[in-house]
């Protein structure tokens, strides 16, 4: 049997007990605990069909747990509706009403609940200024770029003064450069306004850049849940290891090291010609070079196994087909443990 909400639940913003939510024979969420505190920027992070999205929507009341507990701000929420909830949403494909202004898009929440014209186009001006769009509101949503377009999703989403806002994915339809733009936009609104956010998305840049902490989604579990650092740093299991970043996975054996699987981060190796074996360092035959502008990146083959190293500049006296000797400071390796 649940327990009611504990002060320490109490005081989170949202707090999900062994919740579960099967479709059929498919445990989309399986056994997901977690705490999110109040003011946190905090990410559901993982490939596609891990869990994550469906997690967003157990929160936002979308869909209901098979199983489990889901309290928000202290209330067990667990059957709520989503308009019920003190929770808005904002989705990848903006779902703006073609034929209003941005102005009435804006506000559209406010006049379904009958906030007087006038109180309502102040409000929505008052959120147009605040995700830049300051004289934009006469203008209709085909007008606007993409980015220009998921600020008005945002200001949407925003002046009903929610006090968690679900973002699954916003900016998964923009270009590189406007995203990277946005991202640095949605974590200063973020700061402002002392809203807690949570983030789903499969990008780990997007993650590890705006969150104060990330949960690491795979088949409907999380893997690992930690701050961005501790997450890159040290990864527990192989999937974050390769998912976070890139890594290089090895047997404890190739290394002198005593059974296990270790992790190696890429940029912690060193890379020169010649063949030496040791403590930190094995040798290979170097198999390609690629040039990445601000770095440079060396896949070698090491027995069986095929590592990469990467340098923040191109390494002298390096030939395709040579041998080569890789080596790391002691401390770089990280264990990993099973994934449960």
């Amino acid at each position: 049997m649940l327990k009611e909400p504990n002060t320490a639940s109490a005081q989170a913003a949202v707090v999900l007990r062994e919740v579960s939510c099967y479709f059929g024979s498919v445990k989309a969420v399986d056994g997901v605990s977690l705490e999110i505190l109040p003011g946190e920027f905090f990410s559901m992070l993982g490939p596609s069909g891990s869990g994550k999205t469906t997690c967003l929507r157990l929160i936002g009341g979308f869909e209901q747990p098979t199983s489990g507990q889901i309290v928000l701000f202290g209330q067990d929420a667990s059957r709520l509706p989503p308009y019920a909830r003190d929770v808005n949403t904002v989705f990848q494909d903006y779902a703006l009403f073609p034929h209003m202004n941005v102005r009435d898009n804006v506000a559209y929440a406010l006049m379904v609940r009958g906030v007087p014209r006038p109180e309502r186009h102040r409000r929505a001006e008052e959120m147009l200024e605040l995700v830049k769009l300051a004289g934009f509101g006469d203008r209709r949503p085909g007008q606007l770029s993409g980015g220009q377009r998921q600020r008005v999703a945002l200001a949407r989403a925003l002046i009903n003064r929610p006090r968690l806002l679900l973002l699954d994915e916003p900016l998964g339809a923009l270009d590189l450069k406007l995203r990277e733009e946005m991202q640095i936009e949605l974590k200063a609104l973020q700061r402002q306004l002392g809203i807690t956010f949570i983030y789903v998305t499969h990008d780990q840049g997007e993650a590890l850049s705006m969150s104060d902490r990330v949960a690491v989604f795979n088949q409907g579990r999380i893997e690992q849940l930690d701050t961005p650092k501790q997450l890159y740093e040290y990864p527990q299991t192989e999937f974050v290891a390769r998912f976070v970043g890139s890594a290089n996975v090895l047997e404890g054996r190739l290394l002198g090291l005593e059974g296990g699987r270790y992790a190696l981060r890429p940029e912690r190796i060193a890379i020169r010609p010649g063949s030496q074996n040791g403590p930190n360092c094995l040798s290979g035959i170097l198999l390609d070079i690629h040039y990445l502008g601000a770095q440079t990146r060396y896949e070698v083959q090491v027995g069986e196994e095929r590592l990469t190293a990467v340098t923040s500049s191109e390494e002298q006296g390096l030939q395709i087909g040579s041998a080569v000797t890789l080596s790391w400071e002691r401390g770089s390796l990280r264990p990993l443990r099973e994934a449960v």
